[in-house]
C-alpha cells in the first residue's frame, strides 16, 4: 500500500534505471470525473474525498536491462509523466498513467509494447541552476508540452501522511492485451524538499481533456532514488 518504503522486493527486475532531479506537481480533482478516465475495474483513490493528479518530471538516467550496462546516448535523457491515484478490483492501490513523455524513441516504443501505457516521443531537457528548470514539446501528433520553472526550499524532516500517500506508490496499474495488469516497483524511500512552482505552463493535463489546475499545485522535489521496475503480472 501507499506509504514511506516498498510493499515488495523485485527480484526480478524488468529493467534498472535511476531517477533524478524529480519534481512532483500536485493537485486535487473531482474523483466522479476522474473516474471517467480509468478502465472497467480501477476507481479513483481519494485523499478526505478528493482525487488527485500528478504532473513529474525528472531526468532518468542509466537505463539498462539486467546484466547488461547503460548504453551511451540512449541510457539517459528527460521525462515527464501526468497520472493519477487509482484502487484494483482486488483493492490494491497504485498509479495510473495518463500520459508518458520522453526524450527517447526506443523507450517509447519498447515501453509502450511491453507496458501498454500511453508514451509519446518528446524534444526535452531538463536544466539545474538557481532554479530547475524542465521542458518539453512533442515531436508527432496534437502539440503539447510544458515549460516548468522550480525553486527548491527546505527538506521536509517530517513528511505528512499526504506526502508519503502522494509520493509513495509501488505499483502502476496498466491493460496489457486489454487485461487489467500491474507493475512493481521498489526504490529507497524518497528523500522529499518542499519546492515552489516559479513557472508553471503545461498542456499535458488539457491534451488527455482533463481541466486545467485552478489552484497553485502542492510540490515537492526529490534529488532522486534507484529504481527496480518489475515485470507486468495480468491480473
Amino acid at each position: 500500500m501507499a506509504g514511506r518504503r516498498p510493499e515488495e522486493s523485485v527480484r526480478r527486475p524488468a529493467s534498472l534505471q535511476r531517477w533524478r532531479a524529480m519534481t512532483f506537481l500536485h493537485w486535487p480533482c473531482d474523483p466522479d470525473r476522474l473516474a471517467s478516465f480509468l478502465p472497467a475495474g480501477l476507481e479513483p483513490d481519494t485523499w478526505d474525498g478528493a482525487a488527485w493528479i500528478s504532473l513529474t518530471p525528472f531526468l532518468m538516467v542509466d537505463f539498462r536491462l539486467p546484466a547488461l550496462p547503460p548504453v551511451r546516448r540512449l541510457s539517459t535523457f528527460p521525462e515527464t509523466n501526468l497520472r493519477t491515484y487509482v484502487r484494483g478490483p482486488d483493492g490494491r492501490d497504485g498509479l495510473w498513467f495518463l500520459s508518458l513523455d520522453a526524450d527517447s524513441l526506443p523507450t517509447v516504443l519498447a515501453a509502450s509494447a511491453v507496458y501498454g501505457v500511453p508514451y509519446r516521443w518528446a524534444a526535452m531537457s531538463v536544466e539545474e541552476a538557481e532554479t530547475i528548470r524542465y521542458r518539453s514539446r512533442r515531436r508527432l501528433g496534437r502539440a503539447a508540452g510544458h515549460d516548468i520553472r522550480i525553486r527548491v526550499e527546505d527538506r521536509c524532516a517530517e513528511p505528512s501522511e499526504l506526502d508519503h500517500w502522494l509520493t509513495g506508490r509501488w505499483r502502476a496499474w496498466t491493460t496489457v492485451a486489454r487485461r487489467l495488469a500491474t507493475a512493481p516497483v521498489e526504490h529507497q524511500p524518497w528523500l522529499l524538499w518542499e519546492a515552489t512552482a516559479v513557472q508553471l505552463d503545461e498542456s499535458l493535463s488539457s491534451a488527455v481533456g482533463l481541466p486545467a489546475p485552478d489552484r497553485p499545485p502542492l510540490v515537492h522535489y526529490s534529488p532522486g532514488v534507484d529504481v527496480r521496475l518489475g515485470v507486468p503480472r495480468p491480473v
